[in-house]
């Protein structure tokens, strides 16, 4: 799915917002070579199948959005066995790439052996990506994500290491530490230098807003590799100008009016359920927060689909006037 010669931008996994009607979305903008989904936890247990159908429902169509989007499953843990047998489930549920969660800074799952906690324990990023490319076939690609480190961000040379002695396809590295949450700086130097030192194929993540950003991040890193999330969101236009530079659509030009963009997403999902004015709030909270959105004040007390887009034509056609 990744290629070390071919550019590629691909959608961030974030927990409770890229979902499946959300990769189905940001899919039919054609900008994105594949998405990663949510990670899907390993606890005390290995995922059955059954898990992997009901939270990547992509899998039941060759992990393929409704919009053609491939998709790329992703797992968090921190035993290897219990990884190993779960990954054997994705595949069995149709997975066609794992990616393995060593990025995630949530207090509660590095509490409980799961994600970025596993950057203090090189040896043990080893033995995880070891276990899962050991069962699946080396015809399945097996990444990983990875934070610059716990506290410093030097610890990514040695983290990155262990990833490709285990066997790694790829690294995705997020430019900050874990200590940092989503704080700034980032850093994008190390993970350029990672890129050599490993030979691997790097994706550069992390606080790429602007299509400035992104060229900066460019010139830091060398990468041909990108991954954005929160900037996808915030800047609807963002993946298509970031895909027109890197050669993968020939233009950059996309309608991004928030009215048909919006109701799109709620098509994708069911906009008879609480659920869908939730993700509207959230996804406008990110877009108020990160890219200027404007309305949000006024969304955020609607109470159902049809009362926040009645709010939102009345707060678009308030700023025409006034334009």
């Amino acid at each position: 799915m990744l290629y070390p010669n071919t550019p590629a931008l691909v959608l961030a996994p974030m927990d409770g917002i890229t979902d499946a009607p959300m990769r189905a979305l940001q899919g039919a903008a054609g900008a994105f070579t594949f998405a990663v989904s949510e990670f899907l936890r390993v606890s005390n247990d290995p995922l059955p199948k059954k898990v992997f159908l009901r939270d990547v429902p992509e899998l039941l169509t060759n992990c393929r959005t409704v919009t053609g989007l491939p998709v790329q499953v992703q797992i968090l843990g921190g035993d290897p066995g219990r990884m190993a047998r779960s990954a054997l489930a994705a595949v069995a549920a149709g997975a066609q790439a794992i990616d393995i969660n060593f990025g995630c800074p949530a207090p509660t799952v590095n509490r409980n052996d799961g994600g970025a906690t596993l950057l203090q324990h090189p040896h043990r990023i080893r033995e995880v990506i070891r276990a899962v490319r050991d069962v699946v076939s080396f015809q399945i690609p097996v990444s990983a994500k990875l934070r610059l480190g716990w506290e410093c961000i030097s610890d990514i040379h040695l983290n990155a290491e262990m990833a490709a002695e285990g066997g790694a396809s790829w690294l995705t590295i997020h430019a900050r530490t874990r200590a940092q949450g989503y704080s700034p700086p980032v850093f994008w130097k190390p993970i350029g230098e990672v890129r050599l030192s490993t030979g691997l194929p790097v994706m550069a993540n992390g606080d790429i807003w602007t299509l400035d950003d992104f060229r900066r991040c460019q010139d830091e890193t060398g990468c041909l590799h990108f991954m954005i999330g929160r900037g996808a969101l915030a800047n609807p236009r963002l993946s298509r100008q970031i895909a027109s530079e890197l050669g993968i659509v020939r233009e950059s030009w996309q309608d991004t009016d928030w009215i048909p963009l919006l109701s799109s997403f709620v098509q994708f999902a069911d906009p008879h359920t609480p659920r869908s004015l939730m993700r509207l709030k959230q996804w406008m909270a990110i877009a108020s927060k990160f890219g200027g959105f404007p309305h949000f004040d006024h969304l955020k007390r609607t109470t159902s689909v049809d009362e926040f887009f009645e709010a939102l034509r009345a707060c678009e056609e308030s700023s025409l006037l006034a334009a």
